[in-house]
């Protein structure tokens, strides 16, 4: 994991964020680039220079956001984007290569009855680039147990547990597996993608109306510090496929979330 991105928005608690995924990144020698997007829109009467203004006036407000944080010795870069923030992290991976987003649930606390806002949603549902949620106010500590809970153990590609995988040699930690059996489920549902066995420790099949359901029922049983899920338009967060966002009654968890992407599903 060589370079992990996070999209800070216009929460006074970005810098919480930004610390969390500077101490991750420390633990796998990766570089942080800071994202900010502008939607700058300038009629003919405007100065032609306004744009490079409002981008420095950005990277001036990024300045003072690292600032707020205690950075050790990773380094952090910043990406300013002009446009819409899908395009701008398609571009960027493009570019770079990113291994991995971090972003808060929320960039503002406009509604507090959703767990995911629409910025946030939008990010995990049109990219494909394996993402990290960090609930507001997190401070980074190592991932002694990992639950990841799916509905299918299909997998069409081995490279995406990559992230899982890098996180679990990196930590040693424990990789609980759950398969939940929601209607309509076939039998090759019921497969676990063999890479996905060898690194889980223990494997648990229960059956509910969502995934979700089944969530709710171990997690009190294992106190993950961190749920692992896959992004699938028949998966976890299947909602984001009629919406961008998602009301805490339908899910929400107290630890980081690593969504993994798998793409064709």
């Amino acid at each position: 994991m060589k370079n992990i991105l996070v999209p800070v928005g216009n929460s006074p608690d970005s810098f919480e964020t930004l610390q969390y995924a500077v101490d991750f990144a420390a633990n796998f020698g990766a570089e942080v680039y800071v994202m900010e997007v502008l939607n700058i829109s300038t009629g003919a009467g405007d100065l032609a220079n306004i744009k490079d203004k409002v981008v420095e006036s950005s990277r001036d407000r990024v300045r003072e956001l690292i600032e707020k944080i205690k950075p050790g010795k990773v380094e952090i870069k910043i990406a300013t984007y002009t446009g819409d923030i899908i395009d701008g992290l398609k571009d960027i991976e493009k570019e770079l290569g990113i291994d991995l987003i971090i972003i808060a649930p929320r960039s503002v606390e406009v509604d507090d009855e959703l767990y995911l806002g629409n910025t946030s949603g939008r990010v995990i549902k049109r990219t494909d680039i394996p993402t990290l949620i960090v609930p507001k106010g997190s401070k980074f500590k190592k991932y002694k147990t990992i639950l990841t809970a799916f509905r299918s153990g299909v997998l069409k590609r081995k490279r995406v547990l990559n992230p899982l995988i890098n996180i679990k040699n990196a930590f040693n930690s424990q990789v609980n597996l759950l398969l939940v059996k929601t209607p309509g489920y076939t039998d090759d549902d019921l497969k676990i993608n063999t890479a996905l066995m060898d690194i889980s420790a223990q494997v648990t099949l229960t059956e509910h109306a969502t995934t979700y359901l089944g969530v709710l029922e171990h997690f009190q049983l294992q106190h993950p510090d961190l749920l692992c899920v896959f992004r699938r338009k028949r998966g976890f967060f299947q909602n984001l496929w009629e919406k961008n966002t998602i009301l805490k009654s339908e899910f929400s968890v107290r630890i980081p979330v690593l969504v993994l992407s798998v793409k064709k599903d």
